[in-house]
């Protein structure tokens, strides 16, 4: 199983290695692709046991957490006059780059056969409940994008972003609306894959909240890119994992209740009576 579970790395990585055919740094891509796919081992192991099932957990995170939710906030901060007149068509090549990603992966763990039998039931809040949860998760990440954002910005990054504030004053209290959107939104990306994934609690909540901050940083920050150089990518592969795996973690306990065992909390008869 283990050189199986290699494989689906090795080879999700070459499906990734796609993007250096424009942008170049073709071993920094297929690493960035091992990275990526070792994210989605536990989806690939413990999540739907089917091509069509796991198409449909794997496509949404990566659609949302990787390519929307990066786009947008590339969008607002770092984006170039030419960047944002092309705006839309970089949008489009970037979902039709990460289907063909995601496709890859998802009939990678069906031929390689990871599927495994799991001990742990999925147990999911109620519907009512879980449009509540999905609320909550936006606020956690608006907490921590504003807390860990804002020290990374006044220690780290003002001076690579000297005109930041200005460029997001305009927006007023709607960059927090828009902040607090992504949050609900990468919530809703990776909730299919929290309804499925057939681990535990605490097990599940790590794997998605390591799953978020792969895919919508540490795996694209890898290989190089003319906006950032190496240091300016390493504070924020730290920085997105200070907002993107809280998110992740969180969430996931939240739309997950924790289960009891029966034996758990109760105590034999005889014992009571003892």
């Amino acid at each position: 199983m283990k050189s199986r579970i290699a494989l689906y790395c090795v080879l999700g990585g070459f499906a990734m290695s796609v993007i250096a055919l424009g942008a170049g740094h073709f071993v920094s891509w297929w690493l960035s692709g091992v990275v990526m796919a070792a994210a989605f081992v536990p989806v690939a192991l413990f999540g739907p046991r089917r091509f069509v099932g796991q198409i449909g957990v794997v496509l949404p995170a990566l659609f949302i957490v990787t390519v929307l939710c990066t786009w947008s906030e590339a969008y607002l901060f770092v984006a170039t006059p030419e960047m944002r007149q092309h705006a839309m068509r970089d949008l489009v090549g970037e979902i039709v780059t990460y289907a063909i990603i995601g496709t890859v992966l998802a009939g990678l763990a069906i031929l390689l056969k990871l599927g495994r039998e799991s001990p742990y039931p999925v147990t999911i809040r109620k519907p009512g409940s879980l449009v509540m949860m999905v609320a909550a998760a936006g606020l956690i990440y608006v907490a921590f994008y504003l807390v860990m954002g804002g020290i990374t910005y006044q220690f780290f990054t003002r001076q690579y972003y000297p005109d930041a504030q200005k460029m997001v004053a305009p927006l007023g209290l709607w960059f927090w609306v828009i902040q607090f959107s992504r949050g609900v939104l990468m919530t809703m990306a990776v909730l299919p894959i929290i309804c499925t994934l057939r681990m535990s609690r605490i097990n599940a909540a790590i794997a998605v909240g390591m799953l978020v901050w792969v895919a919508g940083g540490l795996a694209l920050l890898i290989p190089p890119n003319q906006f950032m150089g190496p240091a300016q990518r390493f504070i924020h592969t730290i920085e997105i994992l200070t907002q993107n795996f809280p998110l992740g973690f969180l969430a996931t306990l939240l739309m997950r209740p924790k289960v009891i065992s029966p034996a758990v909390g109760t105590m034999p008869t005889a014992a009571v009576r003892a």
